[in-house]
This record gives structure tokens, C-alpha cells and sequence, in this order.
């Protein structure tokens, strides 16, 4: 295996890895509010989680882009 797509597939592991913890958050806030007792509120704790899974799942989007560019 290449350097490159040992790279590659490392940062894609580790972007999925981050979108799908972020969803785990937002799941979890829809499923118990009420446990999550150090986020008065809520929403703005859902809004949070899902902007940063949202730039996560950007920016594994990017890079298969690249590695599709550059084969």
C-alpha cells in the first residue's frame, strides 16, 4: 500500500469517526433532554453537534474529492 492512500484512509477513518460521534450527541439529545443536565439549552446544544458533524462530513467529502482527482 501506498504512503498516500495509507494517509487517505486514515483521515477518512478518523472524519467518519468525527461525523458519527456528532450524530451520536444529537441522537442522544433527542432521545433524553432531560440527562443532559449541563446544556440549559438544548437546542442550541443540538445546533452545535450538528454544525460540527456537518463540517466533518464536508470535509470528508472534500478529500474523496481529491483522492478521486488525484487516482
Amino acid at each position: 500500500m501506498r504512503t498516500k492512500d495509507i494517509i487517505a484512509e486514515s483521515m477518512a477513518s478518523y472524519l467518519l469517526g468525527k461525523v458519527q460521534y456528532h450524530k451520536a450527541n444529537v441522537k442522544l439529545y433527542l432521545e433524553n433532554p432531560a440527562g443532559i443536565g449541563e446544556h440549559p439549552d438544548i437546542l442550541q446544544a443540538v445546533e452545535v453537534e450538528l454544525a460540527n458533524a456537518a463540517d466533518y462530513a464536508e470535509k470528508l467529502c472534500m478529500l474523496k474529492e481529491i483522492c478521486k482527482e488525484h487516482g
